[in-house]
């Protein structure tokens, strides 16, 4: 065998030569040297012996901190992937602070408060979430954290504050690998960078497995009082002074002692440079590697990206530009060297290089302008495929109208017509259900349900995706406000007419909050608690349509987050919630009369996400989450009695339910349980226990609101 690369080696070098034509345009001189080096591989030269070793110059560092990252910029950023251990998992969540090693910090640096965060267990190689950053990344933030006895300086200086958006059951590399496939560089390493896309489709992934409202469970042991909300706090993000690690030029080395995992108690479970836990045969010892593939393999640490990008695979199209030079290569190879040559091992001719390198340059503007090509034409494919899916549910729906006799649907020519007002006639047999998410995506989206056809037909969606909202009806229209879109929270506010079939926007909100509770009382509309990522409110906000605007009024006794309300007889309760430290049994009822707030009775069981609805002249407090789990038990308040009465629990336990009472059935649609997610079912109780109906019109569907229109 002779002395010089394989074909395989030759193949990939000129792979990396073409990637290294892409992304950087490097001088002559540069260009020069790789040559050389390629040259004196194949041309039967005496081969040398080098020495790897944890210790090797910062040339090979210098590689490591490339192939951990994507370099993608602040403004391509969606979320980031921290990594720990099974016995490190605690900790991170108890410090509130997730870290990495200090080349990481190349795009830790990037990371703003509300940027979504995972976190990757190495232990069962599974990815725990949704959490979001509460700081920005910087160094250092805790110089001692994740040290056995807080003496010595961390291995994690890429560190950012952190906190719960929404807890989810925890994903296993099966399932998440898909989302991430372009960040695998090899099948078990990956990049932890997440553009916009993947962190949007990860998000979407865990938001269907979550299995409470995760900032309703106080996790944080050492700071109880903290707000672990699943949603980020408000979208006021500020630079904050951020400290940055070496220059990539500057000559520095990052051993495998400064990278081990967070809590390792030994070298073998050190992470290595690319995030991943190398063998423990080959820690701390030397490595000998033939002179040609020493020089190979640093031809692949110029790389950027370690030659995983979309634009290596384009840049296959490139070869073909630069193959006579690398052929050429190859046959100096095999050709015998002269004693000329022996002497002069700057003879290639470099005249070619620079029209090459320009060609590239040319290419790589082409590939440039067809990827924003591209990328357009996709943007208005997802807008047509969107109209397409409102389109087919609008007929699926109208066929099942068909198909059961409803007089509520008509044909296709008299709809554009007498469609308004047949369901202004019909309001009475409606439920309006608004928003939420469909274990897939949030939605913005309005319907209204008839359960005694099981038909759900598409109205005009709201201006926006909404969760977390409140509803209330006031002069016959439906108004929303508050609630969030997954990213940050709203206090916007906007109500639709069953009429016209059209939203309108109204004044906002005093300031941005999702979870509230809201009823309606001598015409106007009262707005109770809720949080805003950092802490619970008692506060009230009233909503006079005369005067135009929320007016803040008497707070309540208690603050309440994930509270339910409702009006009976002239005066508002506000029932259970969260406080920013536990789940609350407590009731408390305002009197407009008095101006006050007064306590009344509390539950037997604490809840928050619960329903509470009115029927027969009693308060029904449904379902929930009573700080371990999701709860089944429903609650019955009696005013005149001034007492809580147990009643027959739900068939199944489930919180976030959209709730609402229609000729004298309570009805609970979907919701979140603690096993399985996101509930598809609807249960009915008419005074008599519940019951599970057969009714399949509404399929999943959780953090939604429901509301009656009609005078039922």
């Amino acid at each position: 065998m002779r002395a010089g690369c394989s074909v395989y080696q030759t193949r990939m070098i000129k792979q990396e030569i073409i990637s290294r034509f892409v992304f950087q345009q490097y001088s002559l001189s540069v260009l020069h040297t790789l040559y050389i080096l390629y040259t004196e591989m194949g041309a039967g030269r005496k081969t040398q012996t080098f020495v790897l070793n944890e210790a090797s110059p910062s040339f090979a560092s210098k590689a490591s901190y490339a192939t951990s990252a994507r370099n993608l910029r602040k403004s391509q950023l969606g979320g980031v992937i921290f990594g720990c251990k099974s016995g490190t998992f605690k900790e991170c969540l108890s410090k509130q602070l997730f870290g990495l090693p200090s080349q990481h910090f190349v795009y830790v640096k990037n990371i703003e408060p509300g940027l979504p965060l995972f976190l990757f267990n190495y232990g069962d190689r599974t990815i725990h979430g949704i959490f979001e950053a509460a700081s920005c990344g910087q160094l250092n933030i805790n110089p001692y954290a994740w040290t056995s006895d807080g003496s010595e300086k961390t291995p994690y200086p890429a560190q950012v504050q952190i906190r719960m958006r929404i807890q989810c059951q925890a994903l296993p590399e099966l399932q998440f690998k898909p989302i991430i496939v372009d960040n695998y560089y090899t099948l078990n390493h990956f990049w932890f960078e997440l553009d916009h896309a993947q962190a949007s489709k990860l998000l979407s992934k865990l938001s269907s497995l979550a299995v409470t409202p995760s900032t309703f469970i106080p996790q944080i042991a050492e700071n109880r009082t903290a707000m672990l909300l699943p949603f980020p706090s408000n979208d006021n993000r500020k630079e904050s002074g951020t400290s940055y690690p070496p220059s990539s030029t500057d000559n520095f080395t990052i051993s495998n002692d400064a990278i081990c995992t967070m809590g390792a108690k030994d070298d073998s479970q050190c992470l290595d440079g690319n995030n991943q836990f190398p063998e423990p045969a080959l820690q701390n010892q030397m490595v000998y590697v033939d002179q040609k593939d020493f020089i190979y393999m640093k031809l692949k640490e110029l790389l950027p990206n370690g030659g995983h990008t979309d634009a290596v695979k384009e840049g296959n199209a490139l070869e073909s530009a630069i193959e006579d030079n690398l052929l050429g290569l190859e046959t100096a190879e095999k050709a015998p060297v002269t004693s000329e040559e022996e002497n002069d091992d700057s003879s290639f001719n470099l005249s070619c290089y620079p029209a090459v390198i320009t060609q590239l340059c040319q290419e790589i503007e082409e590939l440039k302008a067809f990827k924003k090509e591209q990328t357009q034409k996709m943007e208005s494919l997802e807008k047509k495929l969107v109209g397409a899916e409102e389109e087919i549910c609008r007929l699926e729906n109208r066929c099942m109208a068909l198909e059961s006799g409803s007089s509520l649907f008509v044909t296709q020519a008299e709809e554009a017509v007498v469609s308004f007002d047949g369901l202004h006639l019909n309001l009475d047999e409606l439920i309006f259900l608004v928003g939420g998410h469909d274990g897939e995506s949030w939605s913005s989206a309005l319907h209204s349900y008839s359960p005694s056809h099981d038909v759900m037909k598409s109205l005009k969606p709201m201006s926006s995706v909404r969760a977390y909202a409140s509803v209330a009806k006031l002069n016959g229209e439906l108004y929303v406000f508050g609630g969030g879109n997954g990213a940050l929270w709203y206090d916007t506010v906007e109500s639709y007419n069953p009429v016209n079939d059209q939203w309108t926007l109204r004044p906002t909100l005093n300031e941005r909050k999702g979870n509230l509770a809201s009823a309606v009382l001598d015409g106007k509309i009262f707005a109770f608690g809720g949080g805003n990522g950092v802490e619970s409110f008692s506060n009230v906000e009233m909503f006079d349509s005369e005067v135009g605007r929320w007016i803040s009024t008497r707070s309540m006794l208690q603050k309440r987050f994930s509270l339910t309300a409702a009006e009976y007889n002239g005066a508002i309760y506000a029932v259970g919630g969260y406080d920013g430290k536990d789940y609350l049994k407590s009731a408390e009822r305002f009197d407009p009369r008095e101006h006050s707030w007064t306590r009344i009775a509390s539950m037997e069981t604490p809840r928050g996400c619960h329903s509470l609805v009115v029927m027969n002249e009693k308060l029904y407090a449904i379902g929930g989450y009573d700080g371990n789990e999701m709860v089944p038990s429903m609650e019955i308040y009696d005013p005149r009695l001034g007492k809580w009465m147990t009643e027959k629990p739900l068939n199944r336990a489930r919180g976030y339910s959209a709730t609402a009472v229609l000729n004298e059935s309570i009805y609970v649609i979907g919701g979140a349980d603690t096993a399985n997610g996101t509930v598809d079912n609807i249960e009915r109780y008419e005074g008599r226990g519940w019951q599970e109906t057969n009714l399949k019109a509404v399929s999943k569907r959780c953090f939604a609101s429901a509301i009656v229109l009609g005078e039922s």
